[in-house]
């Protein structure tokens, strides 16, 4: 037995394979790019570590590509072989991996959770935790998950940070905003590199609606974060958010270009921020020319996919926007093969959720507004489930409105954009539609005031 960098008993054959073990979880927490290379060295160091094969499992799982889920089978198997002579913590890895990869994200969490009751420093179960409460759009286990192992960690130590980074991600989420922002801010003072950190005050910032300093922001602490992996395109995506607030749309698509898109990857996560800058775009009247045939290229690969009802919705999105309506349609029949086949928790998710607002996601983009309209409205309170954030998932409510407003139904656009102009009363796009809904009810006074008020916040 060696102890890990946290203090975790782990079966390593010697200190090097515990070594490189522990850099392999330095850099996945850091969103390093060189996380593959050290657990390649772990297990050059040490064929038989076991926690190695259980993290190379994880990291197959993370991927969400179906090529990619035999080879984490492969994994937890070749884990199994060795689960003989390793802890109880280690083998609850195991059947964590083993859930994980039957489909039930449900059952690997709450292995995951069972281990941070009696190992509250296991760090690889707090971020894994983290992620599949993420991708269950359970923003409230994602907050109360990390606050209970809070205290085992004391402010300042090595790796402190991300687990304040993680809460602080999840206060933002539960609408705790300003303690949200401070525990993000002490993250990032104690790493600069931090950029999970980085990225929950930049939600903070784009749920408040302060898009100014929310730039500030993300360029104040750029020379950290600049040299992690693909995740940086997703803090980009941040950026252009804050930009696309102030109708600064010229400089989205620079953005876009030069950063969101820049290598032009099939990862979901990439493909996502994409998707949604140019929706945004598209419905802010801005041309982005063939932008859009690139995205359904990759989409139309992955129409059979079906590990993250999250990505599938992106992946819609982008069939739909580049007119490959014959792609969507497989696209929906195959999310309905695969719940009658199976019902892992993401295929329950296609089920109840998914299928009807990717036919809703067609619907907007065939001009039959009504039907999209009917589609989405009854899922508004249930599109959580389908995981992301609250910003990521604003993608829809926006669909929504603009589906009500083009099939002119202006007192249901008027309502909508009450309850978001009161929920982000600093949006000047939301004043802006609203002004245009109460146009459309006649209500041209009331309109001007709305439209004032959208004057005003991008000037201010």
């Amino acid at each position: 037995m060696q102890s890990d960098c946290f203090g975790l008993a782990m079966t390593a054959a010697s200190r090097e394979a515990a070594r490189h073990y522990d850099e392999t979880l330095r850099a996945f927490l850091g969103f390093r790019g060189d996380t593959g290379t050290h657990m390649k060295q772990a297990l050059d160091a040490d064929e038989g570590l076991f926690m190695g094969h259980c993290i190379k499992g994880y990291f197959f799982k993370l991927f969400a590509i179906p090529a990619l889920e035999e080879k984490a089978r492969q994994s937890a198997g070749r884990a199994r072989e060795l689960a003989k002579v390793v802890s109880a913590r280690e083998c609850e890895h195991l059947a964590a991996l083993d859930a994980w990869c039957a489909g039930d994200m449900v059952e690997c969490a709450a292995r995951l959770e069972a281990i941070l009751v009696d190992y509250p420093r296991d760090i690889l179960a707090i971020r894994l935790a983290h992620f599949c409460h993420f991708y269950m759009g359970d923003c409230t286990a994602m907050r109360d998950s990390v606050a209970r192992v809070l205290p085992a960690w004391e402010a300042g130590e090595p790796s402190a940070g991300f687990v304040r980074g993680m809460y602080a991600f999840g206060l933002e989420e539960c609408g705790d905003y300003a303690a949200a922002r401070a525990m993000a801010e002490g993250a990032v003072a104690e790493d600069p590199g931090d950029i999970w950190a980085v990225h929950a005050a930049a939600h903070v910032y784009e749920m408040q609606g302060h898009s100014q300093d929310g730039i500030a922001w993300l360029k104040g602490t750029e020379d950290g974060w600049i040299g992690c992996n693909n995740f940086t395109y997703h803090v980009w995506w941040h950026r252009a958010l804050f930009h696309y607030e102030r109708a600064q749309y010229d400089e989205v698509m620079r953005l876009y270009d030069a950063h969101i898109r820049a290598d032009q990857s099939d990862d979901y996560l990439d493909i996502s921020n994409a998707v949604a800058t140019l929706w945004r775009l598209e419905n802010a009247g801005v041309a982005t020319g063939g932008r859009w045939d690139e995205l359904a290229d990759k989409a139309e690969a992955r129409t059979g996919d079906h590990l993250l009802a999250f990505a599938d919705m992106h992946f819609a999105i982008a069939l739909a926007a580049a007119g490959r309506a014959f792609a969507l349609d497989d696209m929906v029949a195959s999310m309905r093969t695969a719940n009658s086949a199976s019902r892992t928790t993401q295929q329950q998710v296609l089920a109840e959720v998914g299928m009807a607002l990717a036919q809703a996601v067609r619907a907007q983009y065939h001009g039959d507004f009504d039907l999209a309209v009917s589609l989405m409205l009854p899922l508004r309170y249930r599109i959580r489930a389908i995981g992301g954030s609250h910003a990521q998932r604003d993608l829809f409510a926006q669909m929504l409105i603009k589906a009500a407003l083009k099939c002119d139904k202006y007192p249901l656009a008027r309502a909508l954009l009450h309850e978001r102009t009161a929920s982000k009363p600093n949006n000047a796009q939301a004043w802006t539609l609203l002004a245009t809904a109460l146009e459309g009810e006649g209500k041209i006074t009331d309109a001007a005031v709305a439209r004032r008020r959208a004057e005003q916040l991008l000037t201010a």
